[in-house]
């Protein structure tokens, strides 16, 4: 009962929020189905009931047609616009449901249909939180008043869109990162305090990277070729070689994909290796080595491929501490068809 208090607490604190009454909600919800054009809710003083009992002492869980309703409330700042990031009141709301019982697919399922309404209705910035926005807002105009938490955020939208792959068509994904990567050059081109120079860089190799997997996605090669040649400069002027060599990596398996032919890819990953060779991060460099093995083994080198896997199972068993690139790359992989395709985005 303590999480379903806690989530009747929520629902009644955005409520309030908004400065809404429970009739208030109730209207509110009435024209969000209209617009839907979804069946029409019941009489104004029954769905009243229902959002009470949401929030009362001994909380109920609104029905998947509620959730969705109140989702589109939610979704919009009181000012009208798309907000789904974190820290919205849509974040805050599916935290409500979670705790009132609803099962963590649903809610990532709620989440991924109010990004595609992001989408369709122009809310390229919703990732962003609003204050975000404002703060991005002024440092585009000055980048001297650009933060840590404005590059924190940024790079937040870049994780965000990723963890999406898979959920939603690619092309929404390229129109809600796009203004991560113009909101990065356009820093760029002013004078970023110190410290904050080189996290807005990552995040363009992270989101220039990610942008083109998925314009290649997309079947535009010429942007997904310029957008990794970005990323890989982005990567080069911030002088981290793991990171490069991850671009690297990211760049030859689109390659792979895209041609017959073994040449470019296997150019790609030899990069990569040269570079994570110099790299701190050990899972990078067991990775590219895992990727070079593949190539090798697709072309029929069997010497070269057992060569290379035996390098990267080296690489992960002399791994010591933490990893500073995140990944999550581990000798499981390496065990895959010994070896073989062990790594995929």
């Amino acid at each position: 009962m303590g999480n379903r208090a806690a989530g009747a607490a929520t629902l009644k604190r955005l409520r309030h929020g908004r400065g809404l009454s429970l009739a208030g909600v109730a209207r509110a919800l009435s024209q969000i189905a209209d617009a839907l054009h979804q069946p029409r809710l019941p009489a104004v003083a029954s769905v009243q009931r229902s959002v009470a009992r949401w929030e009362s002492a001994a909380p109920t869980l609104p029905d998947e047609r509620y959730q969705l309703l109140l989702a589109h409330l939610y979704a919009r700042t009181p000012a009208g616009q798309m907000s789904v990031g974190s820290g919205s009141d849509l974040a805050e709301l599916l935290g409500a449901l979670l705790d009132l019982g609803e099962s963590e697919t649903r809610v990532a399922s709620l989440r991924t249909a109010l990004i595609r309404t992001a989408t369709d209705t122009g809310g390229m910035l919703a990732l962003l939180s609003t204050p975000v926005q404002a703060d991005l807002s002024a440092a585009l105009v000055d980048p001297s008043r650009a933060t840590e938490e404005t590059s924190a955020e940024l790079a937040a939208v870049v994780a965000d869109v990723n963890a999406q792959v898979g959920s939603v068509p690619m092309v929404r994904l390229q129109l809600l990162l796009a203004p991560v990567i113009d909101a990065c050059r356009r820093l760029q081109a002013g004078p970023l305090p110190g410290p904050v120079a080189g996290h807005v860089r990552a995040v363009a190799v992270a989101a220039c990277s990610l942008a083109g997997r998925l314009a290649f996605e997309n079947r535009d090669d010429g942007a997904s070729q310029a957008l990794y040649a970005e990323a890989t400069a982005q990567a080069g002027q911030l002088g981290n070689t793991w990171l490069r060599a991850s671009v690297h990596m990211s760049h030859a398996l689109v390659t792979l994909y895209s041609s017959p032919h073994l040449t470019d890819a296997r150019r790609l990953v030899d990069q990569a290796v040269h570079a994570a060779g110099s790299g701190d991060s050990v899972r990078v460099r067991a990775r590219a080595h895992a990727l070079q093995a593949e190539i090798a083994a697709r072309a029929g080198l069997e010497r070269q491929a057992q060569a290379a896997l035996g390098r990267a199972w080296y690489d992960i068993e002399g791994r010591r501490g933490d990893d500073p690139s995140g990944s999550t790359f581990s000798a499981g992989h390496l065990r895959v068809r010994g070896g073989v395709r062990a790594v995929r985005r």
